[in-house]
């Protein structure tokens, strides 16, 4: 038999509890850093910063989750990009969940396709289309020749019975001589 490879043999998976705990202790670290950044410019401090520090602890966690997804050189250069499409998140009561809801174009597509495939099958069954006047016209041309065969058929039979009925009256009225 085979063993198996290296790969996959030591997986260890992190449980979401250490993983919260790394994500408060990062959050921690990054606002000691930034106290001690406002305590070393001491009164000439940005009145913006003094305001974050007042704010909840929501916007700080925004601000950072948007530092942190800057790498390199993003940080120094703000370039502002018009296509990109920024990812708004909204509230369960914001959603309107009853008004019409817009179709993508693969979805508009399949639904056309689907109500031209009834179409098509509806004037199929009619009798409308080229493929039904041909499958008709087959089927018409073959009901002739079986009709013909079974013809023949009962023709044979008959001429065979006549011929045995027949053969047995000779017989008989050889055999009554």
């Amino acid at each position: 038999g085979r063993k198996g490879g290296h790969k996959g043999r030591a997986r260890q998976y992190t449980s979401p509890e250490e993983i919260d705990a790394q994500l408060q202790a990062e959050k921690q670290k990054a606002r000691e850093e930034e106290e001690q950044e406002e305590g070393g410019e001491g009164a000439t401090g940005d009145p913006k910063k003094e305001k974050k520090s007042l704010d909840s602890d929501e916007s700080d966690e925004d601000d950072e989750d948007y530092q942190q997804k800057r790498k390199g050189v993003e940080g120094l250069i703000d370039i502002e990009n018009p296509n990109r499409v920024i990812q708004t998140t909204k509230k369960v009561t914001q959603l309107d969940l009853d008004g019409p809801k817009e179709l993508s174009r693969r979805e508009r597509e399949e639904i056309e396709k689907q109500k031209a495939k009834e179409r098509y099958m509806k004037m199929h069954l009619a009798g409308k289309t080229e493929q039904a006047k041909a499958d008709l016209a087959r089927l018409a041309i073959i009901r002739k020749q079986r009709e013909e065969a079974a013809r023949k058929k009962e023709e044979e039979r008959r001429a065979k019975d006549e011929a045995a009925m027949a053969g047995k009256r000779l017989q008989s009225l050889s055999l009554n001589k």
